[in-house]
């Protein structure tokens, strides 16, 4: 998997689907093959009642360990039951309910979240940020590595430039005193480590919102310093959820959706809100056009007004 640059999110993905197969069989996986795999994805969906995405997911683990690991070639897997894709909308809060919710954020948790609805980055995004990623003048964010391997550039909300500057001098203090206690820089991608041996102690590799405490790289081994655990930010949105009295299922990812759905409502093209998000396709974008707070498709409905029509 590191030959073919998977990262470390979809290695861990991956092992653990490989694990649960071997438990589910007791028996090694060159002992197995269709039958075995039909069983465990079919298992998934009807005892277990997985979602069609972490079912596919189970799939290509297990065709990556059969065809890449162990060289063999499954086929055609067309007995297994397959879980269903319900198509629900995303959860998007108004104008409002995101200031609330705010209200109740202080802190790194309250900047993360700023990014996460003025950007439209994905938490993970958001973490991963480092200070060569964030271009105060041309009010620009880089998103490097993003899903599907991508880069995008998205937008810096302009009110958030001067509470930047400010974490971004409390960092730089900090970073400064780090240095002088010569202490472990932060983690950054292997092949890089090894062209630039000093970028992890340089300034511009620093993560934005950097971990308390160290940690071992999971490809050397070494100690260093990771980015904030997205938990401690989840735990906090969803705390603030709660005191904001918000009945919606919201979390981190709801600030994407509320980020599309109120550039529509706000009259930008599509095509804008897809580059900006870092769509593939169109179609993902065009989701949110039926969440747009107009009602059902924008029609009005003729209960209202029904009083002062005199019928």
């Amino acid at each position: 998997m590191r030959m073919r640059h998977f990262s470390l999110r979809t290695e861990k993905a991956y092992l653990g689907w490989m694990r649960r197969f071997v438990k589910f069989h007791g028996r090694h996986p060159r002992e197995m093959a269709e039958v075995e795999v039909t069983a465990f994805l079919s298992h998934l969906a009807t005892d277990l009642h997985v979602s069609a995405s972490t079912q596919n997911q189970a799939l290509q683990a297990l065709l990556f360990l059969y065809r890449q690991v162990l060289q063999v070639d499954l086929p055609w897997l067309t007995s297994v039951v397959r879980a269903r894709k319900p198509r629900r909308l995303p959860v998007v809060l108004s104008r409002t309910e995101v200031a609330r919710i705010f209200a109740q954020l202080e802190g790194h948790s309250r900047l993360v979240a700023s990014l996460l609805y003025g950007g439209g980055l994905r938490l993970a995004e958001a973490l991963a940020l480092r200070v060569k990623d964030v271009d105060l003048v041309r009010r620009e964010i880089t998103v490097r590595d993003g899903k599907g391997a991508r880069d995008r550039v998205t937008v810096l909300p302009g009110d958030l430039i001067p509470v930047l500057r400010l974490h971004l001098d409390a960092l730089r203090r900090w970073y400064d005193r780090e240095r002088r206690d010569n202490a472990p820089g932060v983690s950054i991608p292997p092949g890089l480590r090894r062209k630039y041996p000093d970028a992890w102690r340089s300034w511009p590799w620093q993560y934005l919102f950097p971990s308390a405490t160290l940690c071992r790289d999971p490809y050397d081994g070494l100690p260093a310093r990771h980015h904030l655990h997205p938990q401690t930010i989840q735990r906090a949105v969803k705390f603030a959820v709660a005191r904001a009295g918000i009945a919606k299922p919201a979390g981190c990812h709801t600030f994407r959706h509320c980020f599309a759905t109120h550039l529509l409502e706000s009259g930008y093209d599509i095509r804008s809100v897809q580059e900006l998000l870092g769509h593939s396709d169109v179609r993902t974008t065009m989701l949110y056009t039926h969440v747009l707070n107009r009602g059902g498709l924008a029609v009005r409905s003729p209960l209202d007004g029904l009083d002062s029509d005199g019928q």
